[in-house]
């Protein structure tokens, strides 16, 4: 029983309304705990960095003795990169009085040129404020003086002269004191020196209890999910190790370059501007740009030309191009799994709740957060909004556009992935999920009647696009070894019944269609026929196969009426049943259909295809000999009176055989003569030893009898796909697969052999090729005629 859509409805806003407040609440707590957060999330990840070569060295030295090493080291290269640092600091602060003529040059040419449009612009505006309301000019208006009582004697004097400035004498009434002047300098570091100290205190213990950490981790978070647990955090731990060490690298790369570029600019210091580089380039999106500032500055100041500062910014800049359209997409790849715009939106987030430590740590927390969603099936809206993988699949996406009116721009998406696709590949992995959506959804009320119709016919219509699209063609290997070694689809008749419904006929059409494509005789049947016309329809047509075709909400129970019903009717028909689209256990399934008559069971049209394809050689007739002209005694009959038979080969007709496989360039010709059970060849080119050597073929094998039954040319383009010829034990064992013959008349029309052309590979032959097969034919027979004349009147003289 369906739930009423109103309770549905209310459940949704609830479970909106819960997960709002939970996020709200997440944020809430990350923000108002950072100064707790940041130390630990700093300590996990020197933790994570450090765990393995604190592992190796403790195989050798102990755990207390490896961990004290590792932390001891990282002081020393700490202070080692320090002093370093400082040395070059002093250095720079040494030099830099001897720039104050360079800067003070520099500051002169941003200095607006007197008389100029801007100063005019300048003066213009300043004037108009003065005569704006409140303005100085409002001040400095003229004063009016008059006797009382007579206004002739009205005088207007100038304003009067402001006030000369009196200077201001500070004076200091006593000296700071010791004490506040050191805790002036010390108070700001006291905050990150602790935060240091309290970083290095939780990296040592965690280094110490890091397996114990660990499977707390994983017993807090698996609740006896160990396995996906453990995976999830391997995942995670790849993910992160991988970005970190190409952001080593890159970084690295960065900053040595840095260096070598601005020493040859000739910028003071470059190796303190590559460590700086180096360094700050760890902060996304903002750092390089921060340690670009600074050596610009300096060239500036040190350089009397503009020729410098400019160089230093295009070193960077080029620097950035380079690093961030080929470097880092060669190196990174997919290692982190976050897409772009999920990086930049989690740097302002974690920036805005952590600040600058927050900028940094946002790659490695998205990260875990995006394999959080990955294992985690309550959480995997994570994994949709964070990470690079397509928000919908191929599938969901052809849905989508189909569902959309008017847009009609699902031919777009299936173009585009037919260009790396084959068409098998798309009716598998995207129309048959499409109607399979769309019909559960209209089963579940979720899908309205004329969309489902919109899908259907949007599907039939690029069904039927696509049907007149040219197939793509098997081009022979030049290779004759390789051509005869591949398997040719031995063509048959197959229909499609669907199980039920119109979505059974339509992926019943998308198999139809491939399966023309292979060369096989295929047709669909409608979904509107009962069961009683579905088994007429192969009753009356020669099928050697039918495929049920069954796609969701059509079920087993409708394929196994029918298939149960075929094989009363007709036992010997082979049945196989696809059950499109199913991802999980067939067996049960698949037992209930053997039961009902099924000989095979497959789940996609790939394996419909390839199925069919096997058991077409068992499906086609035995191989049946040519029959026999009406004529036949009257044609053996003109064949004895021309005494050919048995003749020893005649070097006139080898020369034209040779001389024919180079026109039409095949390996073999043939001149043959067919008698009551023979084939016997009065002339050949490039016939295999064995064969030239008998001399002769049983005519009940013969390709050439077939010419001579219904005395007109035949072409076979490939004789192992015609039913004719493809289990003719003559093919098989020679690899013949080109024939085209035609017959040799006597003068009375009646065919006594055949003049034919042979080749291992399949071909065709244009209109032009076939007339002059047609003309080299007749120039045989004329020849053959012309010889049996001059042996008769040999015998009469």
């Amino acid at each position: 029983m369906k739930p009423p859509k109103k309770k549905v409805a209310a459940t949704d806003a609830l479970v909106g309304l819960w997960t709002i407040s939970l996020t709200a609440f997440v944020v809430a707590t990350l923000y108002f705990t950072r100064e707790l957060l940041i130390p630990l999330a700093l300590s996990a990840l020197l933790t994570f960095l450090l765990a393995p070569l604190v592992s190796r060295i403790e195989r050798w030295v102990g755990r207390i003795a490896a961990v004290l090493l590792v932390v001891t080291l990282i002081f020393i290269g700490t202070g080692a990169a320090g002093w370093m640092l400082t040395r070059q600091l002093i250095d720079l602060a040494i030099k830099l009085p001897e720039y104050k003529g360079n800067i003070v040059t520099k500051m002169h040419a941003f200095e607006t040129p007197k008389g100029g449009a801007f100063s005019q612009i300048s003066n213009t505006v300043e004037e108009l404020k003065k005569e704006l309301p409140g303005g100085s000019a409002a001040v400095e208006a003229p004063v009016v003086s008059q006797e009382a009582g007579k206004p002739q004697t009205a005088v207007t004097s100038p304003p009067a002269a402001p006030a000369p400035a009196v200077p201001v004498q500070v004076i200091e009434t006593s000296r700071a004191n010791p004490f506040e002047l050191l805790q002036t300098i010390v108070a700001p570091l006291l905050g990150p020196l602790g935060t240091g100290a309290l970083v290095l205190i939780l990296v040592i213990c965690m280094l110490f209890q890091r397996e114990d950490l660990r499977n707390r981790l994983i017993r807090l978070i698996g609740q006896g999910r160990i396995s996906t647990t453990t995976r999830a955090m391997d995942d995670a731990a790849a993910r992160v190790s991988r970005y970190l060490l190409m952001q080593f690298i890159v970084n690295l790369t960065y900053g040595v370059f840095v260096a070598i570029g601005l020493y040859f600019i000739g910028v003071p210091n470059p190796m303190l501007w590559g460590a700086f580089g180096m360094v700050l380039r760890f902060i996304p999106y903002v750092g390089p740009w921060i340690a670009c500032v600074i050596p610009t500055v300096l060239a500036l100041a040190v350089s009397p030309h503009w020729n410098m500062p400019i160089l230093t910014l295009a070193l960077f800049g080029g620097l950035e191009l380079i690093l961030n359209n080929v470097m880092e997409p060669l190196l990174y790849g997919s290692s982190t799994g976050v897409s772009s715009i999920a990086l930049i939106i989690a740097a302002v987030f974690w920036t805005w709740l952590w600040g600058p430590i927050g900028l940094v740590l946002a790659t490695p927390l998205t990260v875990c957060l995006v394999v959080i969603g990955h294992h985690v099936p309550r959480l995997s809206f994570l994994s949709v909004v964070l990470s690079d993988e397509d928000a919908l699949t191929p599938a969901e996406d052809c849905y989508h556009r189909m569902l959309t009116i008017g847009e009609k721009d699902e031919m777009e998406l299936v173009d585009s992935y037919l260009k790396s696709n084959s068409l098998t590949s798309l009716y598998d992995a995207l129309f048959i999920p499409v109607i399979t959506a769309a019909e559960m959804d209209e089963r579940l009320e979720v899908l309205e009647e004329d969309q489902l119709v919109l899908v259907r016919q949007s599907m039939r219509d690029i069904i039927d696009d696509l049907g007149t699209r040219p197939g793509k063609v098997v081009q022979p290997s030049a290779n004759a070894e390789k051509s005869e070694a591949l398997a040719p689809v031995i063509p048959c008749s197959v229909y499609c019944l669907p199980a039920r419904a119109e979505r059974d006929e339509l992926v019943g059409e998308m198999l139809a269609q491939l399966l023309k494509q292979e060369g096989f005789t295929a047709f669909n049947a409608s979904g509107k026929l009962v069961v009683g016309e579905l088994i007429a329809l192969t009753e009356n047509e020669d099928v050697d196969l039918v495929c049920i075709s069954v796609v969701a909400p059509s079920t087993v129970t409708h394929a196994r009426y029918l298939c149960s019903k075929l094989r009363a009717q007709q036992p010997d028909l082979k049945i196989i049943v696809g059950l499109w689209g199913e991802a999980g256990d067939i067996s049960a399934s698949a037992k209930i259909l053997r039961d009902a008559g099924a000989d095979e069971i497959v789940i996609s049209l790939a394996d419909a295809v390839a199925q069919i394809t096997k058991l077409a050689p068992f499906l086609v007739e035995q191989h049946a000999p040519a029959g026999l002209p009406a004529d036949e005694e009257e044609r053996l009959v003109a064949l004895a009176n021309l005494e050919l038979l048995n003749k020893a080969p005649d070097p006139l007709l080898d020369r034209l055989t040779a001389k024919l496989t180079r026109i039409f360039e095949v390996p073999i010709a043939l001149i043959s003569l067919i008698d009551r059970d023979r084939q016997c060849f009065v002339s050949q080119a490039g016939l295999p030893d064995d064969l030239v050597k008998k001399g002769e073929i049983p005519r009940d094998v013969s390709i050439c009898g077939h010419v001579v039954l219904a005395n007109e040319p035949l072409i076979v383009s490939d004789l192992a796909r015609d039913r004719r010829f493809a289990s003719n034990p003559m093919i098989k064992e020679r690899g013949f697969r080109f024939y085209a013959g035609v017959p040799l008349r006597t003068v009375n029309g009646q065919p006594i052999g055949s003049f034919c052309i042979l080749d291992t590979k399949p071909r065709h032959l244009d209109e032009r090729e076939k007339r002059l097969l047609q003309e080299y034919g007749k120039e045989v027979m004329e020849e053959i005629t012309h010889r049996a004349s001059v042996g008769e009147l040999v015998k009469a003289g």
